[in-house]
């Protein structure tokens, strides 16, 4: 008899961990956060929360505090000398006036503390126990900066911490707690009324994963605060899975009866492939296709561009599809957008910085990259970016460490990866600024199209002279290294269609891939495996040089 698992049905049954925190060395090393409105509760509700691990108990250690210099109203949040005890103060207008206290809290031990204030209780949690309480329902009208990891109040007599802070979160307006919970398991996420989320990416110690539902935000680093691998236990929260629709039963035997309906992902798994060279007649194309990725089967008509081209690029998060730049005469700096889960034409977002073909492309949830390329005889080392969400021309991101045509690129929710030539680059979402050198690849290639999933990226094809190459690569993305071999494509791959993904599988659009002609031909590949890819189905069309992207990449599930 079969046996169906629950975390086979939910996608939970391979969790990522989570290796983000920031340490603190206790000697001149905080973050801060300039003045905004986002800190200021007033007499609402709130949460403050974070995962912590304290070194030692040599200083009055401050995890949080937005009491001015020479003033009161605020919060502080930190740990005494010697003992440990935690204490936090409200409005305090001296040392001895504590809002909440425990003494439950030792050295090298990961903790996650939370602090809430519910209709003026404000209360005290260490791993989801309620440690102590007291009112406070003066007003925080502050809006005073705010610091991580040392005291902003002169008098409070908290210095700096010495130790680790990871998934730092602040929600103004909810107090998510008010009584005994279960400390959360996974890495923490933004939810309603989340102003803040820090202390959470493996490559930058300033970076914010959110800017808020407020002002945005920079996180200042001073002294040598750095972004650090030691980390609470944590997972990855998989939000998407497979859904029942339908009468679900159960009985007294304690198996279920699936539904008599359909079963689906929401929202997740659709790839689309848009423009290219089509053959035979080698004429350029509009055209949009889209196939659910989570299954197999041909192509079908998703819309067309706002118009012809080919040498584009695309990028997506959850809902819309971006498609940039490109080549029909002249080149173009147009990005289109199309919300995936219809099917319908595209509509103008905006423009890039510069007019681009040859292009590259790459996406997280919130922001999209367009890098490379330029116009026929010059390249460029640009990398544009766009907040996916909001329509509007492209701003400048950085640079590449050289410039390039035919780049392709793809990235986890904290990092992008760009394929140029030989060369891995890496940057990181939530800041701005260069490239950096992630490797190598095992060939020199041009003309690849680049996969992910949420920790492994995956690039294939191109031109390797004298030939057309079949070879797919992976890498590890939160790991810096070269490139190794996955395994093949059905074909040898030049000027590809494209590439998509969802959580578990990739989708190729081979493009050039036979002799003196295009194909229609789509592969797929299980991305946490390694072995040759099989077919998947075909495009509408034959047609190469175009661009792909979908609702479920690894930016995203």
């Amino acid at each position: 008899m079969g046996i169906l698992r629950t975390d086979k049905v939910s996608g939970l049954e391979t969790p990522i961990a989570v290796t983000n925190s920031v340490l603190f060395d206790g000697t001149g090393d905080y973050l801060s956060i300039a003045s905004s409105s986002d800190f200021t509760f007033g007499t609402g509700d709130f949460t403050v929360e974070l995962y912590v691990n304290a070194t030692n108990f040599t200083n009055r250690g401050t995890f949080y505090d937005s009491r001015a210099v020479g003033g009161t109203t605020g919060i502080t949040i930190g740990h005494e000398a010697s003992t440990g005890e935690l204490r936090v103060y409200m409005n305090a207008t001296s040392g001895s006036d504590i809002t909440a206290q425990s003494t439950d809290f030792t050295t090298d031990t990961w903790y996650h503390v939370a602090v809430t204030r519910s209709s003026g209780t404000v209360r005290l949690f260490i791993d989801g126990i309620l440690k102590d309480s007291g009112t406070r329902t003066s007003d925080m009208n502050n809006t005073n900066a705010v610091n991580i990891g040392y005291k902003t109040y002169d008098s409070s007599g908290y210095d700096y911490f010495s130790g680790y802070v990871s998934n730092f979160r602040i929600l103004k307006g909810t107090a998510l707690y008010t009584a005994d919970f279960t400390p959360p398991v996974h890495a923490l996420e933004v939810i309603g009324d989340t102003v803040l989320l820090c202390c959470n990416n493996p490559d930058s110690a300033g970076a914010a994963s959110y800017a808020g539902i407020g002002t945005s935000k920079t996180i200042t680093v001073n002294g040598d605060a750095a972004a650090s691998t030691v980390s609470p236990s944590l997972t990855r929260d998989f939000t998407s899975g497979t859904e029942f629709r339908g009468v679900t039963t159960f009985d007294t035997q304690g198996y279920f009866v699936p539904p008599s309906g359909t079963t689906e992902q929401r929202g997740r798994g659709r790839g689309i492939f848009g423009g290219g060279r089509a053959y035979p007649g080698n004429s350029v194309q509009k055209t949009i296709d889209f196939v659910e990725i989570q299954t197999q089967g041909n192509a079908l008509d998703f819309g067309d561009l706002t118009s012809i081209r080919e040498r584009l690029s695309g990028a997506a998060g959850a809902i819309r599809g971006l498609f940039a730049g490109g080549q029909v005469s002249p080149t173009t700096n147009i990005i289109d957008f199309v919300t995936i889960s219809t099917t319908s034409n595209a509509t103008d977002f905006g423009d890039l910085t510069t007019t681009r073909m040859d292009i590259g492309g790459a996406a997280n949830h919130t922001r999209a990259v367009f890098f490379a390329g330029g116009t026929p005889g010059n390249s460029s080392n640009i990398i544009d970016f766009v907040t996916i969400a909001s329509i509007g021309n492209a701003q400048d991101f950085g640079d590449l460490t050289d410039a390039s045509l035919k780049g392709c690129g793809c990235g986890s929710p904290t990092r992008g990866i760009i394929f140029i030539g030989t060369t891995v680059q890496y940057i990181t979402w939530a800041t701005t600024g260069n490239a950096q050198d992630f490797g190598d690849t095992t060939i020199t290639n041009t003309s690849r199209m680049a996969l992910s999933d949420s920790t492994r990226g995956i690039v294939a094809g191109g031109y390797a002279s004298p030939a057309k190459s079949n070879v797919i690569e992976y890498i590890t993305i939160a790991t810096l290294g070269n490139a190794q071999d996955f395994g093949d494509l059905t074909y040898g791959a030049y000027e590809p269609e494209g590439a998509s993904s969802n959580s578990t599988r990739g989708v190729l659009a081979l493009g050039d891939a036979l002799v003196l002609s295009e194909t229609n031909a789509i592969d797929y590949i299980t991305i946490q495996t390694t072995g040759n890819a099989k077919d998947f189905g075909d495009l509408t069309q034959r047609r190469k040089q175009g661009a792909a992207c979908s609702d479920s990449h690894g930016g995203i599930a």
